[in-house]
């Protein structure tokens, strides 16, 4: 059988108590913030934001990845604009742009 003796003093179970009573009280207030609802709301808004700044993270980083692909196809290597292919992107944005007038204002009149 075990030996169930306590060799402690009274003083030292009373202290025994005493620190696990502040333990305890730790604990329950730790758990009294978790639970609390202003914390619950404030860890999901952090949640969100941070959900949200990483789709924005990849967003940004796709973006910046389609503007590099079709930057190289106007630019050369040295920086150079490549009219053989500016000229006839811009003359077909000119000329929707002028379709689009002469539609508009065929509506109107």
């Amino acid at each position: 059988m075990a030996d169930t003796s306590d060799t402690r003093t009274p003083a030292q179970i009373e202290a025994d108590i005493k620190r696990r009573r502040e333990v305890l009280a730790e604990t329950l207030d730790e758990i009294g913030v978790r639970v609390h609802p202003k914390t619950i709301v404030g860890d999901a808004k952090a949640k969100a934001v941070a959900h949200v700044d990483h789709t924005v993270g990849r967003a940004y980083v796709q973006v910046n990845r389609v503007v590099s692909e079709v930057r190289a196809q106007f630019v050369d290597e040295d920086g150079a604009p490549r009219l053989e292919r500016i000229v006839p992107v811009a003359l077909v944005t000119v000329g929707i742009v002028g379709l689009l007038a002469v539609g508009s204002r065929r509506r109107r009149g």
